[in-house]
Order: C-alpha cells, then sequence, then structure tokens
C-alpha cells in the first residue's frame, strides 16, 4: 500500500497509473485546488485506488490515514509548482510545500516509530523535488546531486525548505527518506499555465503565444511516464538518505519548444486561414529573475536505479500535442 499525496495532479496521477500497473495499491491524498482534478484519476479500479480529498497541513488527516492505511511507504508529490503564481504570491508556496512537508515528515516518523521487522526496514518516504533548487546555469555545466542549492524564486525556495527538513528528518530521527529530483515534466493531464498545454490551447483559440524575453532560456524536458518510472525506481532501489536526479538528455530553448508546437499544429490541426500558428507567437517582458538553463546528469540514477528515459521526444511530445487538441476539439463541441 502506498500513501501518496497529490494524487489528483498532473504527475501524482500519472505516478499513481504507474504504481498500479505494477500492482500497488494505492491512496491518494489531495487537496483539489486549482491544478488538481477529478477527472486525472476517473475510471482508476477502485481496488486498486482510493483518493481521500483533504490537505497535507492537516495533521490528524494524516495521522489518521498513515494508522489506516498501514502504507509501506509516503510519496509526497503535493506542492505549488508554478514560478510565475510564486512570484505574485508565495504565501501557498510556503504553508503546501514547507508546512505541508513538514506536517508529513512529523507524522511519518511518528507512525514509523510503531512499526517493527521487515515492515519498518522496508518503509520510505520519498520527496519529490525539482532542479531547479539548484539555481541556474549558464551555456555550459549540469545539475547533479552534489550541486549546491542556489534557489532563485520562491516557489524553488520553498522547495528547497522542504528538502532541507526531509534530510535533517532522516540524519536526525532516522526516517528512511529519498529525496529526487526531476527537470521540466511534459505529457497529458498537465495544468494548462505550463508552457506546453498553455501554449497549445492559446493557439487553438487564437490568442497570443507569449514567449519571455527572447525566448532563449533553455530547459531540459522528461515526459512524465519517464519521471515515474524514475521514482518507483528509487523507491525500490534507492538507499535511505540519499537524492537522485532524473533528467531527460533533451535540452531545448524555449522558443524553439513552441515553434516545433506549431508546427505539429499546423499538421495535425491546420488553422482554418492557411496561416501558420508560428504567426500567434509574440514576446512579452521577461519573468522576474527567470533562470538561464536547466539540465540534469541523471549518472547516478542510471548506475544505482537503472534508470533511463525511454520516452523519444519527438513522439512524446506529437502525443502531447494530439492529447490536448482532442480535449480542447471536444470541450468546444460540448462532449467529453
Amino acid at each position: 500500500m502506498l500513501l501518496l499525496s497529490g494524487a489528483a495532479g498532473f504527475i501524482g496521477s500519472q505516478m499513481v497509473r504507474t504504481a498500479i500497473g505494477l500492482g500497488h495499491r494505492v491512496v491518494g491524498l489531495d487537496k483539489l485546488t486549482y491544478a488538481g482534478s477529478t477527472d486525472n484519476v476517473a475510471g482508476l479500479p477502485g481496488d486498486r485506488f482510493e483518493l481521500v480529498v483533504g490537505d497535507i497541513c492537516d495533521a490528524d488527516l494524516v495521522r489518521d490515514l498513515l494508522h489506516r492505511c498501514r502504507p509501506t511507504a509516503v510519496l509526497n508529490f503535493a506542492a505549488e509548482t508554478h514560478v510565475d503564481r510564486s512570484i505574485v504570491s508565495s504565501d501557498a508556496f510556503v504553508q503546501t510545500n514547507i508546512i505541508g512537508t513538514l506536517t508529513l515528515l512529523k507524522s511519518c516518523l511518528s507512525y514509523y516509530e510503531t512499526l517493527s521487522g521487515q515492515t519498518r526496514a522496508d518503509f520510505r518516504y520519498v520527496q519529490i523535488s525539482t532542479d531547479e533548487v539548484y539555481g541556474s546555469l549558464g551555456d555550459e555545466g549540469v545539475f547533479d546531486e552534489g550541486s549546491h542549492y542556489r534557489p532563485r524564486s520562491p516557489y524553488a525556495a520553498s522547495k528547497a525548505a522542504a528538502d532541507h527538513l526531509v534530510d535533517s528528518w532522516h540524519h536526525t530521527y532516522g526516517l528512511p527518506t529519498i529525496v529526487t529530483h526531476c527537470s521540466n515534466n511534459y505529457g497529458p493531464r498537465q495544468f494548462a499555465e505550463k508552457l506546453i498545454p498553455h501554449m497549445i490551447t492559446q493557439a487553438l483559440s487564437g490568442a497570443q503565444l507569449p514567449v519571455y524575453g527572447n525566448g532563449r532560456n533553455v530547459r531540459d524536458w522528461i515526459h512524465v511516464n519517464d519521471h515515474c518510472a524514475g521514482v518507483i525506481a528509487a523507491l525500490s532501489r534507492g538507499i535511505p538518505g540519499q537524492h537522485y536526479c532524473f533528467g531527460g538528455n533533451c535540452e531545448w530553448r524555449n522558443i524553439d519548444l513552441v515553434n516545433r508546437v506549431c508546427d505539429i499544429l499546423d499538421e495535425i490541426c491546420p488553422r482554418g486561414d492557411g496561416a501558420s500558428y508560428r504567426s500567434q507567437i509574440t514576446f512579452v517582458t521577461d519573468r522576474l529573475g527567470h533562470d538561464f538553463r536547466y539540465a540534469i546528469d541523471f549518472a547516478r540514477a542510471r548506475d544505482e536505479l537503472g534508470f533511463s528515459p525511454s520516452v523519444d521526444f519527438a513522439a512524446g511530445l506529437r502525443n502531447t500535442v494530439s492529447w490536448y487538441s482532442e480535449r480542447y476539439k471536444k470541450a468546444g463541441s460540448g462532449t467529453s
């Protein structure tokens, strides 16, 4: 049995599917804020998955779930994640990402101390972090597990603080924790404020495609399926107290990625006037403190966990664009 917070979000819901496919039973906890939706977990088998609506900051709820479900692991996917939102209002990021993590850790330690034998030896707490805690790269270099923490946005700072709490719970109290870091995720069910789904929905609605600054900021992209496979590997084979980085080895400048999305849309859902969706691109004032480049070296995860991204980016991106296009068409026709 796994207890998985943030289960109705983009990555969390895929993690539920991955875990169920491997034979796990999952209890999901989700507050169902703007980025979480029951649609993301609709149709999952009731004998393998239960969704509990609630807040990870609710200590009584978390404690009751732990003692009712008796999980072998707790995976914390719950987080406020959008940098733009953190710049405008950081309070929710501090509450969910820091206080929520603290609540989970305290509750998990109390639960862990009731365990014995092999059940105690097998228990894990897995914290889902981000490469953004490491700051920003120039044209060269990569992040790995030994990179210094240099968060540069309120979002990244809140995740960094959570990671430090997790590490301290391992080293001070002996809670068997693992922290994972990943690069930018893409795939179906991602909330539409993130770059790829935002550009798809804006394009199809005939709106401008806003690209920050000159569009030359670089991100390393990993399909959500590969990320979840990495988390499973860390859960199964990772060493308590360690961090593991997962990347896609797939760097794209933002403007090049937006152009590629437009090209795919031109093929599968052409505009009525025959023009390219590229004509809708517009450059806007850059984000405050915009990190230039992220890239991950996942050698430790490859060597120790057997991790390797398997989703071809060209195919994964096309499938993602197609998924959102079909959803947009259905919404416009009033079907579900």
